[in-house]
């Protein structure tokens, strides 16, 4: 039974809400009818069984007595059966044995009966109130028992054929008439309901409109609402509750994006206005160390590290800025580009600058032409070899693979390494800016923490993705462009 409720409970929570309703209507109505035809059937058959009592009450014993007394008077046993109905039942029995039985036929005339039927009588003894019996021929009858006046028992009943047939008929028409009500109050229920629900239909539309928004990033503006209902209702107080909660949505969204233009306008002016006293800088300390004769050398060392740290700083300064760029929605130059040569020259300047490790190119036997900004693609491919270089140990192979577009126009650029990989927490935040990974892609390196942050946002300005899957041992870092598609641009 537990097994069985759970199951039922377990449908009705997956059903919609207006099927839920109309089957509760309609098991309420259900319930409603099974309940009045019970009670008029039962009533029907106590008023028609009262009904055949007054009968019995009325014919009294006068066909049971005459069977008494027809060893006396031959006549005297059809003399009882006059004004009898059809189907009356009399009997006499002495000392538990049935001596006289019969029923009044159609014609007037007593009818033999079995002796089955002739044993349940004789086990029926004197009452005052009347009682129903089972005979197995004759069927279901309703009898009075009195004494006789030699010490016999005699016995009157009347069929209740006719009041089962009549009950029986009271079923069947109820239940048709139920039938009728329950299929007509189930569709004018279907047409109710789902006119009822109609606002909360529209209540989801909009929900589901709003949640397929943008809402990560960028200038979103809310303009979905819910239309107006009585406030008074409940689809009313849920249709006010959501129309505040997307009004706050989006003010918090529009004061978000005043903050990111904000801080991005605060970057770009940053940046570029940091360019000229660096340049500056790097300048002077240059000039000086043409010269070092006559410097003593802790002097000599300390301008070496003004010009390392202002070199390392203008890079930084170059990325914020092309970040900044690329968030305002600047769009890039947009030429045919050879992904094959700048993969060739990339990994000619990674070979360079990491000697102490394994490089491997792999490139198919045509050239892989892209629609895009040849200077910062090429800076995608030579980030993804400095991020496998610098963040994995002398002697790591590294491996950079350009594929055929595919079926549906992707150029695949993909940077493999055999490092100890980045762990799980931090890959799900690795194309942010300034994320940082522990353990052996840590911050000794001196990474800024800007090279996934830009070969994302390129790629993304290129309308294509950059993903990383990593386990110990092996990392995997992919770049998927379309290859003849136009350029998209992004904004915030």
């Amino acid at each position: 039974m537990t097994v069985h409720n759970a199951g039922i409970r377990g449908w009705a929570a997956r059903q919609p809400l207006r099927v839920r309703l109309i089957a509760l209507l309609v098991a309420l109505l259900l319930i409603v009818c099974a309940t009045v035809g019970i009670v008029t059937a039962l009533a029907l058959r106590d008023f028609l069984v009262k009904r055949l009592d007054q009968q019995l009450a009325a014919a009294g014993t006068r066909y049971a007595a005459a069977l008494e007394h027809d060893d006396r008077d031959s006549d005297n046993a059809e003399t009882g059966t006059l004004g009898q109905a059809a189907g009356t039942l009399g009997a006499r029995s002495l000392n538990g044995t049935v001596t006289s039985m019969g029923v009044v036929a159609d014609a007037g005339t007593p009818v033999s009966v079995t002796p089955g039927d002739a044993a349940v009588i004789a086990a029926l003894q004197p009452s005052s109130r009347n009682r129903s019996v089972d005979l197995p021929t004759l069927g279901e009858y309703r009898v009075q028992v009195r004494a006789g006046r030699d010490g016999d028992v005699l016995v009157t009943g009347l069929p209740l054929h006719g009041v089962e047939e009549t009950v029986h008929r009271l079923e069947l028409i109820e239940g048709s008439v139920f039938v009728v009500v329950l299929v007509i109050t189930g569709v004018i229920g279907i047409v109710a309901v789902r006119w009822t629900l109609r606002p909360l239909s529209r209540v989801a539309a909009t929900a589901l409109a709003v949640s397929e928004l943008p809402l990560a990033s960028g200038d979103v503006r809310l303009h979905e609402r819910v239309p107006d209902a009585p406030p008074n209702t409940e689809v009313g107080q849920v249709s006010v509750a959501l129309n505040h909660m997307l009004d706050r949505i989006d003010g918090a969204l529009t004061e978000r994006q005043r903050s990111e233009e904000r801080l991005r306008r605060f970057i770009a002016d940053a940046s570029h206005e940091l360019r000229t006293p660096l340049a500056v800088i790097r300048g002077h300390a240059e000039l000086v160390r043409r010269d070092l004769a006559g410097v003593p050398e802790p002097i000599a060392q300390s301008l070496s590290r003004i010009d390392a740290e202002s070199t390392r700083m203008s890079r930084l300064v170059d990325d914020l800025l092309l970040l900044a760029r690329l968030d305002e929605g600047r769009p890039l130059d947009r030429e045919e580009v050879d992904i094959s040569r700048l993969a060739i020259d990339a990994m000619a300047d990674a070979q360079a600058a990491g000697r102490d490790h394994e490089w491997e190119l792999e490139l198919p036997d045509e050239p892989i032409v892209v629609l895009g900004d040849a200077f910062r693609l090429h800076q995608v491919i030579a980030n993804l070899l400095a991020n496998a270089r610098v963040h994995t140990p002398a002697g790591t192979a590294v491996t950079l693979g350009v594929t055929r577009p595919d079926a549906a126009g992707w150029v695949q650029i993909a940077v493999s390494d055999k490092g100890p990989g980045v762990p799980e927490s931090v890959q799900p935040t690795a194309f942010e800016r300034f994320a940082r990974a522990d353990g052996s892609r840590g911050h000794a390196n001196g990474s800024t923490g800007l090279g996934l942050a830009i070969v994302a946002a390129v790629a993304g300005a290129h309308g294509g993705t950059a993903t990383m899957h990593s386990r110990p041992g092996r990392t995997t870092v992919t770049v998927r462009l379309p290859r003849a598609r136009v350029l998209v641009g992004r904004s915030g």
